[in-house]
């Protein structure tokens, strides 16, 4: 199960409390009062018949900086037995330099001139106040009503998300339930204190019960409306964590559709419609890392998925000062004066369970290919691309990666509704920037977090399959994954299908994203595709 915040406290006491460990602290010379530790789960790497949960304890250097990871002890490794609550192994195997407390204060109070220049605020007002209705968990805003939900691992959940036809004059359904399945952060360090730092978040720490509150007017625009989530803590008593989600209405400047008719140069004809969505948002800080988690509902009829990560780099203190003095593997380049910033990735898979206009759909996919053309009769042209669309017919059909990829349309289809003039009406995935896993398939990392070596899977809807890392993640062996679940190659022609979803980033840090990062986001979205008979915000609001 989940580690809990009073183990994982339990465990560290342990071991600031444990006589090697004083020793050890002594003859580094620290103090003992700016020892602060946590406790990180051990993976799996091969071992057979663990049958204990199992913890290892690191400790940081706080003196001088409000930053815990900025200053971590290397060399020292506390190995806790969580259910029976005691050290079952010690090392200390050698003295690293902790990395100096210069500069990693990110505070504004602690900042200190120079400063860069200002820019003038910027504050959204609506006078009339929002134009969404929250319902307990309902919320109806423009021609969207959907339901949001939290959950300690999933955080955000989106349900039961309808779209008001105009043409039609009724709600139709888009997606029964979407949220993020598991967070999977590799690091590509492989020294004693760090090779087995390959985090999944959600199913080992629980991505929602790490959710901050937001801050009115910094995390969220001055429009916006809050609400609380409720969660039960370790005994089962209810907590209230406040302002969880921010919800608003965003405008950016962006143009949801313009024209100017040229045709007609005696009659001026523009017409230009503003881009205004409406966005769902939860920020989880987990550990040393800020998800900003986005969800965007445009009028258009797309949704549009982000996420943003932001927070402090977890590096690894080092004897180098300087870049020329590494010459062997340092699995990251120098930052700043005995600080590595080690390489790593960050995968987010998600589980959009769509029905598309009803519960049986399809998936096509479709790629481009180039005909050539010889002995025309009609055109001098040499050749022309076209789309070649295929129905996935089993879920190996559907395992895709993007990335070189020949396919560059997804659609989920209701093969059993059409539009007037014959097209089956769906939805389309439109992936943002990706990437695919660069570690072996036999790494003992990778076999547990194979769900990560397609970015697009299709699966028949079970009640049972929604975390893509298996239901206990916590010394898991990829036994039941995602990856695990497709291996039956199951049909999923005009069913209840799940589309899975991952995106990646491969983080090489650089001196900028240190002592705190500059928010990097990645994302995708969901977009109508023959699902209305023409444009839906044709008659949106003209604002011009």
């Amino acid at each position: 199960p989940i580690f809990t915040t009073k183990e994982q406290l339990a465990a560290t006491a342990l071991a600031v409390g444990h006589p090697p460990f004083l020793e050890s602290v002594r003859k580094r010379g620290l103090k003992l009062g700016e020892i602060i530790c946590q406790s990180y789960g051990i993976g799996w790497f091969g071992e057979q018949g663990k049958g204990s949960r199992i913890v290892r304890v690191m400790c940081n250097y706080l003196d001088g900086t409000v930053s815990l990871y900025m200053r971590p002890v290397e060399g020292i490794t506390v190995t806790v037995d969580l259910d029976r609550m005691e050290i079952i192994g010690y090392r200390d195997r050698a003295i690293v330099p902790v990395p100096k407390a210069d500069g990693t204060d990110f505070r504004g109070s602690k900042q200190r001139p120079p400063f860069g220049p200002s820019v003038n605020d910027i504050d959204v007002v609506q006078p009339n106040g929002p134009s969404f209705q929250i319902d307990g968990h309902r919320i109806r805003w423009a021609n969207w009503d959907f339901h949001l939900g939290f959950d300690m691992r999933a955080g955000p959940i989106i349900s039961l998300a309808s779209i008001f036809d105009v043409q039609k004059q009724k709600f139709r359904r888009v997606l029964y339930r979407g949220f993020v399945s598991e967070l999977f952060v590799p690091y590509m360090d492989l020294t004693e204190e760090w090779y087995y730092r390959t985090y999944f978040d959600a199913g080992e720490y629980g991505y929602g019960s790490y959710a901050s509150s937001l801050l009115p007017g910094a995390d969220c625009p001055a429009n916006a409306v809050f609400m609380e989530a409720y969660f039960p803590d370790e005994d089962g008593n209810p907590q209230q964590l406040p302002n969880a989600f921010c919800i608003f209405e965003r405008y950016a400047g962006d143009i949801m559709w313009r024209h100017t008719e040229t045709a007609t140069p005696e009659v001026q004809v523009t017409e230009v419609r503003r881009d205004v969505s409406l966005v769902v948002r939860m920020v989880s800080t987990v550990g040393n890392y800020d998800y900003i988690n986005d969800w965007e509902f445009k009028q258009s009829g797309s949704i549009k998925v982000t996420v943003g990560l932001t927070g402090v780099l977890e590096v690894r203190g080092s004897e180098y000062t300087h870049k020329d003095q590494i010459h062997g593997e340092s699995y990251g380049p120098i930052l700043a004066e005995n600080t590595i910033g080690s390489n790593h990735d960050h995968f987010l898979t998600y589980h959009l369970d769509l029905d598309v206009d009803g519960e049986q759909n399809s998936f096509l996919k479709s790629k481009l290919e180039t005909v050539r053309v010889s002995n025309s009769t009609t055109s001098p042209r040499k050749s022309y691309w076209r789309a070649v669309v295929e129905t996935a017919k089993t879920e190996s059909d559907a395992k895709i990666k993007l990335a070189g990829s020949e396919q560059v349309d997804f659609t989920f289809v209701n093969p059993n509704k059409k539009t007037d003039v014959g097209n089956s009406v769906g939805y389309r995935l439109v992936p943002g920037s990706v990437v695919s896993p660069l570690l072996s398939d036999d790494d003992y990392v990778q076999i547990r977090g194979a769900f990560t070596k397609y970015n697009v899977w299709v699966t028949p809807y079970n009640e049972s399959e929604k975390w893509a890392g298996g239901v206990y993640v916590d010394q898991s062996r990829g036994d039941d994954t995602l990856a695990k679940w497709s291996l039956g190659d199951r049909e999923i022609v005009n069913r209840d299908i799940v589309l899975w979803y991952t995106l990646g980033i491969h983080h090489v840090p650089c001196q900028e994203d240190f002592p705190v990062m500059p928010t990097l986001s990645s994302g995708f979205e969901l977009r109508p595709n023959n699902f209305f008979e023409r444009n839906p915000v044709l008659k949106a609001f003209v604002s011009l």
